[in-house]
């Protein structure tokens, strides 16, 4: 079985070469149509000065010049598209690499500063989960990937997904397609945008202003005919001036229907594209086959009405012409395609954020898909009914280079519920946290995990990695850790178990009100039923395991000295760190310590 690098380097490899074809052909067909054009001029020139030829053979060069620009624009596509797939495997190899880390979409503008994990567990932002798995074409593939990150999903829709991802695994060619198609990107709209765009009321409330321009155009030309006969001047200037006053009453609902359609039409472009391309697809899953019937209207397919509205678009933009505008006045072009546009809205407005959806869902899709074709050695995980659950055996994280990825076994379940971390500065605690929080984030979202084997239950997340204060608001650390613990009190409430992943707890305050405080939170966390892991510096903390009967468990990082420096092997082990490494860190950096 071919490996996904090597496939990868092949494709990347043949497109290398067809780029090069392509671009000898560019270079030839431009020195071509340089030459026709001279060619075509210099016979001009001896025609008009000499009258030697006749006028038919100065126009077979310019034929001929107008026939290499076609051919030359559509060379020119086929080296951009062939560009595009050079990127999207030199970024597919980057990935497989772990070289991806700052390149692509970050989806910094789905992060939300009150989500109970998403800050703690790097799921947005530059070397994020979410622009590890990111290979969106569209904002709203973007979206529900985002979604998706951010809320776990229940037992039988990870197993929907994880069934249409396997599907979706060796289609390789298929995302390869879907990548071609979002090149600009960057230009799109959010999808909410578009719904309420689509959702709008009409701006042309009735049908009289269309008749009466109907009826208003109709005169003009007919009078304006009839003058040749005879007929009175002043019915053909009765029928300008009413078309005029036609012309004012719509100006503004015009506008306001042109610009409106502006931004979300860009969108519906590539989502239109991509829902081509989908809807070709043949599909055997009943969640992807489900998803695929959700895109069709009335018997036509969504992106067929999505390109009835680019038509409509492209006609209204012909009244900007300027050799165009009279036929347009007297037509009153602009107004009946503003007209087409909302009634369009009308019919299939409601639609649109269905149809959002399902390009969104499928997108998503290929995303986990791609992942799960590039990490071959990544698992899905299993999901219980029973809970809460944690069982996972050599996790690894993610997001880390696979050479710099040091795995662990982490077991939580209605016996053991709690790990108290203890070890020193660099050690691994809040990796240790961040692997099991972003593994939970992939198996309920219905990707494979990094790990030998995961088994766990619908799980809530909470976490207190990356909470700070906030000088403006004058918050300071220890209030914003106790705040998101009274939040996590809350979501450990709820219909699904709470995992709660606690970094360096309370130590923002003293020794004593550190050991209350904790004892405190974490009985009434486990009392509801949650389950967890805690890293601390404070010893002290550590003790808190004899008073949990037996439901919590001590485990430890470590490290050791070799001359000046010191070694961090990043394993997890039984019990309670014996030594602390603060002072050997301060000496290693020049500070007097006696």
């Amino acid at each position: 079985m071919t490996q996904p690098i090597e496939e990868y380097q092949q494709r990347l490899e043949a497109r290398k070469c067809a780029l090069a074809r392509l671009e000898r052909w560019e270079s030839r067909i431009a020195n071509a149509r340089l030459a026709v054009f001279v060619f075509g001029a210099v016979l001009t020139w001896i025609t008009l000065k000499i009258s030697a030829l006749a006028l038919l053979w100065v126009l077979l060069p310019f034929a001929a010049f107008l026939v290499l620009v076609v051919v030359h624009d559509r060379v020119l596509q086929a080296v951009a598209r062939v560009k595009r797939g050079i990127a999207y495997y030199e970024r597919g190899v980057a990935r497989i690499e772990d070289r991806w880390m700052g390149a692509g979409w970050d989806g910094l503008e789905f992060a939300r500063g009150d989500h109970p994990y998403a800050a703690d567990l790097d799921l947005f932002g530059p070397d994020s989960l979410f622009q590890l798995l990111c290979t969106m074409q569209t904002r709203s593939g973007g979206k529900m990937l985002a979604d998706w990150l951010c809320r776990p999903a229940a037992p039988e829709e990870v197993r929907a997904r994880q069934a249409a991802v396997e599907e979706l695994r060796p289609r390789v060619d298929l995302r390869e397609a879907l990548a071609d198609y979002g090149h600009h990107l960057n230009a799109g709209v959010m999808p909410e945008r578009i719904a309420a765009w689509a959702a709008a009321p009409p701006v042309f409330g009735n049908r009289w202003l269309g008749l009466a321009a109907y009826a208003a155009s109709g005169w003009v030309l007919l009078s304006g005919c009839a003058l040749a006969y005879g007929a009175p001047i002043a019915v053909f200037m009765a029928g300008l001036v009413l078309l005029s006053v036609l012309h004012l009453l719509s100006a503004r609902q015009i506008r306001a229907v042109i610009a409106a359609a502006a931004a979300p039409s860009r969108e519906l472009e590539v989502v239109g594209n991509v829902l081509a391309h989908l809807e070709r697809e043949r599909f055997e899953d009943p969640y992807l086959r489900k998803i695929q019937e959700s895109l069709r209207e009335e018997g036509r397919s969504a992106s067929e009405h999505i390109e009835h509205l680019r038509r409509l678009l492209r006609l209204q933009e012909a009244s900007l012409n300027l050799l165009f505008q009279p036929v347009s006045a007297v037509s009153m072009w602009s107004l009946h395609f503003a007209r087409a546009i909302d009634a369009w809205r009308a019919t299939h407005g409601t639609s649109v954020e269905q149809w959002l959806e399902g390009v969104g869902r499928l997108e998503a899709l290929c995303a986990l898909a791609s992942y799960a074709y590039e990490h071959p050695g990544d698992p899905f995980p299993e999901i219980t009914g029973e809970g809460p659950a944690f069982v996972g055996k050599g996790l690894g994280h993610p997001l880390l280079p696979a050479a710099r990825c040091v795995r662990n076994d982490v077991a939580l379940d209605g016996r053991q519920r709690l790990l108290i971390v203890s070890g020193s500065n660099m050690s691994g605690k809040s990796v240790l946290l961040r692997t099991v929080g972003t593994n939970v984030v992939l198996a309920l979202m219905g990707a494979p995990v990094r790990a030998h084997a995961l088994s766990l239950s619908p799980l809530n997340i909470g976490a207190t990695l990356n909470v700070h204060d906030a000088l403006q608001e004058g918050v300071s650390r220890f209030y914003a850790e106790i705040t998101r613990i009274r939040m996590l009190m809350d979501l450990a409430q709820g219909a699904a178990p709470l995992l709660f992943l606690l970094d360096e707890i309370f130590h923002g305050t003293n020794s004593w009100d550190r050991r209350i405080g904790a004892q405190a939170v974490l009985r009434n966390l486990l009392e509801a039923g949650a389950i967890g892991i805690i890293t601390t510096h404070d010893l002290a903390i550590t003790e808190l395991a004899g008073g949990m009967d037996g439901r919590a468990v001590n485990v430890h990082f470590e490290d050791h000295l070799e001359g000046n420096r010191l070694v961090f092997d990043y394993q997890l082990r039984p019990g309670i760190v014996q030594k602390s490494n603060a002072l050997d860190l301060m000496r290693a950096i020049g500070l007097r310590v006696e």
